[in-house]
């Protein structure tokens, strides 16, 4: 508790600043005053029988998470999955997913404060939970172990930038590790920095992204994309930050002919207008995935400005350059590019996704490149090289296959957490 006491403080005198924050973001994306009651932990909606939670912050952890709900929901068939974000667009993704699936619900986590985590558990009485990656919030997770509530950390992941600041706060890293009932680990680095912090029963599982199949959905409209787009080559530009669409426009334009098309989908929906404007000032022509009917031969950026339809756009590109990775923000995810046959280019940021990035240049699915200068002249390259370019498409199927396994051994130990629960816990 005395640990924990500096940071609740921290909390209370931050509380007003982040509902300021609120209100600032809601500018760009109202949603963000939606719901606002379930950030103080007060919920209108009730599961109708026993609940497991699970926490995926945003877009990436929540569909990184679904082949582990769905694993979850056939494991415990009498459970409703209480699926828990921060943001309005982990909430929408969350719904693209499961909108059909009665015993999913969704709700946002409240702010880390002691009552409030209180009121969340108290309210819909979670078995077990599961907590995706690295979102570590003492005060919550020592309320579950008070209440006797099991604990998962999985498809944890942690950055040697990350464990240098958890490093910081020696004493409430380990007690809030401690808090975990046990850690599924990525890989084996992810596991040695936790185990530096303090963590201690802790599994290498693997990365459930490798077990997200390629919706039927999503491949039916890369074909519709196709068909829209024509015989013209496309360079997808995914996840892509602040900074990084100003460097890829300056290389495309001087650099690709006008039968390449380059398919620019920003990371968060409340920059796409931002991004067009960018587009217009580069004097490129402009089509926004939103507006009907196919795009015109004298278009030269297709901007996605659609939500959950990533695997489409990897599935109807040539050649995918994974977006934050060209400046210091740690890359996204290429497990989907490579599960679709998609050639991947990265930049020298990947200290997010290190191991996955470096195995899959290892096996030949990806290429790293210094730029997006050098980027876009290494995929004009490979377009005009389609041996290669096959071999690289065989190398990243070859690669997400190879991997998969890790949602059967992430629910082994859910199994084993939840035989271990005592009878008597609850609220």
């Amino acid at each position: 508790m005395l640990h924990r006491l500096p940071y609740t403080l921290i909390w209370l005198f931050a509380l007003p600043f982040v509902l300021l924050r609120l209100l600032w973001r809601a500018r760009l994306q109202p949603a963000y005053l939606k719901h606002l009651g379930e950030r103080f932990g007060s919920y209108r909606i009730r599961a109708p029988g026993p609940t497991i939670w699970l926490h995926a912050v945003s877009v990436g952890e929540t569909r990184a998470a679904e082949p582990l709900i769905r694993a979850l929901l056939a494991q415990w068939p009498e459970h409703t999955v209480v699926l828990t974000h921060m943001t309005p667009t982990g909430r929408a993704t969350s719904k693209a997913l499961f909108g059909n699936e009665s015993r999913v619900l969704r709700v946002y986590l409240p702010y880390d404060i002691g009552w409030l985590a209180k009121r969340f558990l108290r309210h819909f009485h979670p078995d077990f939970g599961v907590i995706m990656e690295t979102e570590l919030w003492p005060n919550l997770l020592a309320s579950c172990r008070r209440q006797q509530i099991p604990v998962l950390l999985a498809n944890a992941r942690l950055s040697g930038r990350s464990a240098r600041r958890y490093a910081r706060l020696p004493a409430l890293t380990r007690l809030t590790l401690g808090a975990l009932s046990a850690i599924a680990a990525q890989t084996a680095a992810d596991a040695a920095r936790f185990n530096s912090l303090g963590a201690r029963r802790i599994s290498i599982t693997g990365n459930i992204k490798f077990d997200i199949e390629p919706p039927a959905d999503a491949l039916a409209l890369a074909t519709v994309f196709r068909e829209r787009i024509g015989p013209r080559k496309v360079i997808l530009a995914a996840s892509t930050r602040e900074g990084e669409e100003a460097l890829l426009l300056d290389a495309f334009a001087t650099r690709a002919p006008a039968d390449v098309l380059l398919l620019l989908v920003p990371r968060h929906p409340q920059r796409f207008d931002e991004v067009a404007q960018l587009v217009a000032g580069h004097g490129l022509r402009l089509q926004r995935r939103s507006a009907a009917g196919p795009v015109a031969a004298e278009t030269r950026v297709l901007l996605g400005d659609s939500m959950g339809e990533m695997f489409a756009y990897y599935a109807s590109a040539d050649i995918a350059l994974i977006g934050g990775s060209w400046l210091p923000f740690g890359g996204q995810n290429l497990i989907e590019a490579c599960a679709v046959g998609t050639p991947a280019l990265v930049g020298p940021h990947t200290f997010n996704f290190l191991q996955v990035a470096e195995q899959a240049i290892a096996t030949g699915a990806a290429l790293r490149q210094e730029s997006l200068a050098q980027a876009i002249d290494t995929a004009l390259g490979l377009l005009e090289q389609p041996d290669r370019h096959q071999a690289m498409a065989a190398a990243g199927r070859d690669f997400a296959t190879d991997n998969r396994g890790a949602t059967v051994r992430t629910i082994d130990l859910l199994r084993d957490i939840a035989r271990k629960r005592p009878q008597t816990a609850g609220l």
